[in-house]
């Protein structure tokens, strides 16, 4: 327990008293200034929709805003990474509590949603290389001097051992395969080593390695952090892996049994290790054979690699892993809305961390709690949303969105009919420049709410300005991976989502080096990152709680959508007809058009028959989404149903859209011509029906 004479330790290790008072008035110093130096907005609307808030909102926003605090973010943050906390440990129920007691603490209704789940850790592991003037090496296997921190393993992994030459497989994709076999490589039965990159997920590049007979996998990642080891999962799809697409409950629900083959197709063939950029540097500047394709040699960081191998240095590869059934924890807090509380705007951030997880999660988690303090006191000025917020930490993401799944699959229904919008923040902070992910139909609203924060990195201009004027706008990336929790939501329930982070690609990423001292150092040192991210985060919260007409504009899914086809007609080949996309996007505008009409000549009345209006409005706004479905979900990955926005089954193609027909486009290469058009034409006559029935339901009406 955390006792009051050891705060100044806990929030500024190895300083002062006296340092600790001037840093403390520093942070409120910098909190005044940032509040007075705020850029300033106009309440003058932009359109119609403006015109329909509520008198309070804006007022309630600016104080919003007004009420940040870097002190705060740094304490929570600090508390949050005292200690490593992998899921289904003590030290992750050290975290689990001190998050619900925080939303307690603040009046918020809160509870606990508990899972029982299939986690797996690491029992022994060891990697020795074996050199041609006959001396050894026991390579390390984690970051030296860290205690507390699990040993650096790939999650799901199986058990095995391997003795064999290394041959280097660049990023393991097909066409690196293809490569090594125009040299003349032979890889049957050697340790391969992969780098980390290419849009390839670990579990795809090891199951393409064990499919070209491949013993083991060692994968490291380069960067800045070279002793640094990448921990991660190699299980294939999400939730818990004895409960695919269904939500199992504590105990006594259905699961699989441990040998059931449906589960053994979740986890890869043979097993894998993440080593550091250091130990791969050691294993390939010792390999021979043939010389590296000089695509790859221009790619790589590492000037001391020149050869694929395989060998002759020999390597010996033990992994022993523990898979245990273990509870998780997702913790809630709710605002209940006063006039449409069965509307939820749901915002959620994981909680467990491979490590200290200062950026990976806990600079979101830093943020959620900012959000709901600033919040309780919005609550306690007279403010209670229109639509009720949910503010959701997770459990067990690290190991594939376990937490954030499961809940989705209990709660599917009522999602599907209730939920508005999820907003998601993982790894709030990296580093320096505003990044987002959205579904289309929400851009304009960030947009919007990004002209009012302050950007953290510029003297006295909001985060949109910045963009502005160094040319560039806002970065906002689709959410076609599933790297983070929104991946359930979008993926699989169809509901309209956002990921917010400052800072992307940072070298400490799941490593024993992801610390409250790297943020403070590097990441964040006076937390404005975190006070950014905090104020888009609630502001987006807010209008979508409150605004009467739900701030959603699907002219600019239109325009996406239309951008989609175009790209997808430059890349196929043959006799594919894209007509039936055409013709779906051209229904869709027309239904996107009729809507944004509607929402211009909505009053402010709020009489019985007008508040049953916009409410019906607001459903179809909400619905679209769910259009984009599809029952059957993608070939291969029948988890996934949304054909916009989806994963690749194996990372090759540059097209990040319709998952469906980069998919059929990639798996049916072994096909004859005309069975492959079929195949590719088939997934195109999904992908208009979805777009149909997404127009259906924005029209609101049957046909």
């Amino acid at each position: 327990m955390l006792h009051k004479n050891n705060i100044t330790k806990m929030v500024f290790p190895s300083i002062s008293s006296f340092s600790f008072l001037f840093i403390l008035a520093f942070f409120l110093l910098l909190t005044l200034y940032t509040t007075l130096h705020r850029p300033t907005t106009t309440a003058t609307p932009s359109n119609k929709l403006h015109q329909n808030d509520r008198p309070h909102s804006l007022h309630y926003q600016n104080i919003f805003l007004s009420s940040a605090s870097n002190y705060t973010l740094a304490t929570y943050l600090r508390h949050l990474t005292l200690q490593p906390h992998l899921a289904g440990t003590p030290p992750s129920l050290q975290t689990t509590l001190y998050v619900k007691s925080h939303f307690e603490a603040l009046g918020l209704e809160t509870h606990v949603s508990n899972h029982t789940v299939l986690l797996s850790y690491p029992s022994f592991s060891s990697l020795t290389a074996h050199f041609s003037n006959g001396s050894s090496l026991d390579l390390p296997l984690s970051e030296p001097g860290f205690s507390g921190v699990v040993k650096a393993y790939h999650a799901y992994s199986p058990s095995g051992s391997a003795l064999g030459q290394p041959v280097f497989l660049n990023y393991g994709r097909e066409q690196d395969y293809i490569a090594l076999r125009g040299l003349g490589v032979q890889f049957k039965g050697c340790i391969g080593i992969v780098r980390r990159g290419a849009g390839l997920s670990r579990n795809a590049a090891v199951e393409k390695a064990a499919a070209h007979g491949v013993a083991a996998v060692l994968m490291y990642t380069e960067g800045e952090k070279f002793a640094g080891v990448e921990r991660g999962t190699v299980m294939k799809g999400l939730g818990d892996p004895l409960s695919p697409g269904w939500w199992a409950g504590v105990q006594g629900g259905e699961r699989l049994r441990l040998n059931d083959p449906q589960l053994n197709e979740r986890f890869p063939a043979i097993p894998s290790m993440p080593v550091s950029a250091d130990t791969a540097e050691i294993i390939l500047s010792s390999m021979e054979g043939a010389p590296l394709p000089q695509e790859w040699r221009e790619n790589l960081k590492s000037n001391k690699i020149g050869r694929v191998g395989p060998g002759p240095v020999l390597l010996n590869f033990t992994y022993l892993g523990e898979k245990k059934m273990e509870t998780i924890h997702n913790i809630f807090a709710v605002i209940r809305g006063s006039e449409e509380p069965d509307r939820f705007i749901i915002l959620g951030n994981h909680r467990d961390a491979w490590t200290y997880g200062a950026v990976d999660p806990n600079s979101g988690t830093s943020a959620l709690l900012e959000v709901g303090r600033r919040f309780a006191l919005l609550m306690r000025l007279g403010w209670s949303p229109r639509r009720t917020i949910v503010f959701g930490s997770w459990d067990a993401e690290e190991f594939g969105m376990i937490g954030s799944t499961e809940w989705v699959e209990k709660n599917l229904v009522s999602l599907g009919s209730k939920a508005v919008a999820y907003l998601n923040v993982d790894c709030a902070v990296q580093g320096p420049g505003f990044f987002a992910g959205a579904t289309p139909q929400l851009d304009d609203l960030l947009f919007e709410v990004t002209k009012k924060v302050k950007d953290p990195d510029s003297e006295n201009i909001s985060i949109f300005e910045t963009c502005k004027v160094t040319n560039r706008a806002i970065n906002i990336q689709r959410l076609s991976g599933v790297d983070s929790d929104f991946a359930p939501f979008l993926q699989h329930a169809g509901v309209p989502s956002i990921d917010l982070y400052y800072g992307r690609d940072f070298p400490v990423y799941h490593t024993a080096f992801d610390s409250y001292d790297w943020m403070v150092n590097f990441g964040d040192p006076l937390f404005q990152r975190h006070v950014a991210v905090s104020g888009v985060w609630g502001l987006l919260a807010l209008r979508l709680a409150d605004d009467p007409i739900l701030p959603f504009n699907y002219l600019s899914y239109v325009a996406q959508l239309q951008e989609y086809r175009n790209a997808l007609s430059n890349f196929l080949e043959g006799d594919i007809s894209l007509n039936p996309i055409t013709l779906a996007i051209q229904d869709f505008k027309a239904a996107a058009d009729e809507i944004a009409e509607q929402k211009l000549s909505e009053d402010e009345r709020m009489d019985e028959f007008s508040v049953l209006k916009k409410r019906m409005l607001n459903d179809r706004l909400m619905f679209a989404e769910r259009g984009f479905l599809d029952a059957e979900g993608l070939q291969g990955l029948r988890w996934f149903k949304h054909l916009i926005y989806g994963p690749q089954i194996d990372g090759g193609s540059e097209l990040n859209f319709f998952p469906g027909v980069v998919g059929a486009i990639s798996r049916n290469t072994g096909m004859n011509k005309g069975e492959r058009q079929e195949a590719i034409q088939h997934e195109v006559w999904r992908v208009a029906r979805a777009i149909e029935r997404a127009a259906c339901a924005l029209k609101g009406s049957l046909t």
